[in-house]
C-alpha cells in the first residue's frame, strides 16, 4: 500500500502546466522588454543624431567675416560655432560637446545622454546610454553638378 501511494505521488504531473507557463510566461515578457527597450533606444539614438547634426549646421553658420568679407577664406569662427552649436543643444535639451577642426573648415558635435527603459529595471537595467554625432564641413566654391 505504502508503495503504491509512493509511486502515485512520483508519477503525478498535476501542477507541472502550471510551472510550464510561468516560465514561459516570464521568458515572454523579457522578450518583450528586450523588443520595447531596444527599439526606443534606436529611436532615441535616432533623435540625438539628428540634434547633434542641427547643432553642427546652426554652428556652421558662424562663418568668419574676416575672411569672408575679402574673399580669401571661408572658415567657421571657432568661439561662435561652438557658442551658436551650444546654444542649440541648450535649447533642445540636449547635452554634448562641441569642436572645431584647426582649419575652421569642420565642426563636430557629440549628444550624449540615457534612455530610461520600461521593461529591463526588472533585471537591473534602469537606463541605457545613447549617443549621437553630428558633422557639418564648410564647403566654398563647389558647384552643383549640371543635369542634362
Amino acid at each position: 500500500m505504502m508503495l503504491r501511494r509512493f509511486l502515485q505521488t512520483r508519477c503525478d504531473d498535476r501542477g507541472g502546466v502550471t510551472v510550464f507557463v510561468a516560465v514561459c510566461v516570464v521568458a515572454l515578457i523579457g522578450i518583450i522588454g528586450l523588443a520595447v527597450d531596444g527599439g526606443s533606444k534606436m529611436r532615441a539614438t535616432e533623435r540625438a543624431d539628428y540634434i547633434a547634426g542641427e547643432a553642427a549646421r546652426a554652428g556652421g553658420q558662424a562663418i568668419d567675416p574676416t575672411g569672408a568679407i575679402n574673399g580669401t577664406a571661408i572658415a567657421v569662427d571657432p568661439q561662435a560655432a561652438a557658442a551658436a552649436a551650444q546654444a542649440y543643444l541648450n535649447s533642445a535639451g540636449a547635452t554634448g560637446t562641441v569642436s572645431v577642426s584647426g582649419n575652421g573648415q569642420t565642426l563636430n558635435v557629440t549628444v550624449t545622454g540615457s534612455y530610461s527603459t520600461k521593461f529591463l529595471p526588472v533585471v537591473g537595467i534602469g537606463s541605457l546610454s545613447v549617443t549621437g554625432h553630428g558633422k557639418a564641413t564648410l564647403l566654398h566654391g563647389v558647384t552643383a553638378p549640371q543635369g542634362n
